[in-house]
């Protein structure tokens, strides 16, 4: 027999998998209304010559604060106006140039009507992320998005729980599709992030990190016995270039392991006979992380880097990635 402290921990997590099924399929259901309302949203948004204006109240404002966060930190600059606030002193934030997103669950609530009534007069766009397609707010919103949910998490239907979730994702497709569409780059990614483990991933180039001076190399005319000073002094890899400087293949402790393991004349073995041809590279100018993504990909642990000339201007490790905070 289980014992009530057993019930009741299974009770939990069942009733935590509801929840988390309920907010999943009101998040699924979202992809299936999206049309040329979207894309119009998606317009609006980024060819706004100032600010996007998010607001809302109750949790809707906690969802309306966080979209203003994610579409700043993606390009489109914004910020949070909470709609009673603005109605004392703070509207001069608005302007003409600028779009509103208005997150509302029943798109009824009287504290907004003040708020709209300005946007309206100023001629400022509204983008209606709301829960109720029938409703004042939709009705007034240069584009109204349907949020809508069937039933809300909360077991008496009533705290919002997956109307808040489904406007969050709403407004996160939002903010992604813009990014998309104004060309926004990892580069200005980082621009506006950089502070913290994000900053530093985002900030780490190859150039900065890679090996460079003197790193020894050989030519493709070598043989397998000129590898193993190189391969011991410089943690396993060694770029192959030919008579020109371009890097044509890598050989690694690995590969030498191996032909170890097969031939007892491996020593006078040509190199080009066992190297990697055209072996994976990075460039000194991109962003470490890529550097990373290709090492994990290929089950590489050093690249050669080259210049836009192809030849050999060093080596990048993972490891050194890795102290650099690139991953």
């Amino acid at each position: 027999m289980k014992s009530s402290a057993e019930i009741d921990v299974s009770r939990m997590v069942d009733e935590g998998r509801r929840v988390l099924k309920l907010e999943a399929a009101a998040v699924a259901a979202l992809s299936d209304r999206l049309d040329t309302d979207f894309a119009d949203a998606c317009r609006l948004i980024a060819k706004a010559d100032g600010r996007v204006i998010t607001c809302g109240i109750g949790k809707s404002g906690h969802i309306a604060r966080k979209l203003a966060g994610t579409l700043t930190s993606t390009g489109s600059p914004a910020i949070f106006l909470h709609p009673v606030e603005a109605l004392h002193g703070d509207l001069g934030v608005i302007t003409r140039d600028d779009v509103a997103l208005v997150v509302s669950k029943s798109g009824r609530a009287g504290e907004m009507n003040g708020l709209l009534g300005y946007f309206s007069r100023l001629g400022v766009p509204i983008v209606a992320l709301v829960g109720a397609a029938e409703s004042p707010l939709a009705a007034q919103a240069t584009v109204a998005l349907d949020c809508s949910v069937e039933e809300e998490a909360c077991p008496m239907d009533l705290a919002p729980t997956s109307s808040s979730t489904a406007a969050l994702a709403m407004g996160d497709a939002l903010a992604i599709a813009v990014l998309q569409l104004n060309g926004f780059k990892p580069d200005d990614f980082a621009a506006l992030h950089p502070g913290g483990a994000l900053g530093q991933k985002l900030s780490v180039r190859v150039t900065d990190v890679m090996v460079s001076d003197a790193y020894p190399s050989l030519s493709d005319s070598s043989v397998m016995g000129d590898t193993i000073g190189p391969l011991a002094e410089m943690r396993g890899t060694v770029p192959i270039v030919n008579e020109t400087g371009a890097v044509c293949g890598v050989v690694t402790a690995g590969d030498l392991t191996r032909l170890m393991e097969r031939s007892t004349d491996f020593l006078t073995l040509p190199v080009r006979d066992v190297m990697t041809h055209g072996p994976k590279t990075a460039n000194p100018n991109e962003l470490g992380s890529a550097a990373v993504s290709r090492m994990e990909a290929h089950g590489i642990m050093a690249l050669p880097v080259v210049g836009d000339d192809g030849r050999l201007e060093g080596m990048i490790h993972l490891h050194d990635l890795m102290k650099a905070g690139a991953v």
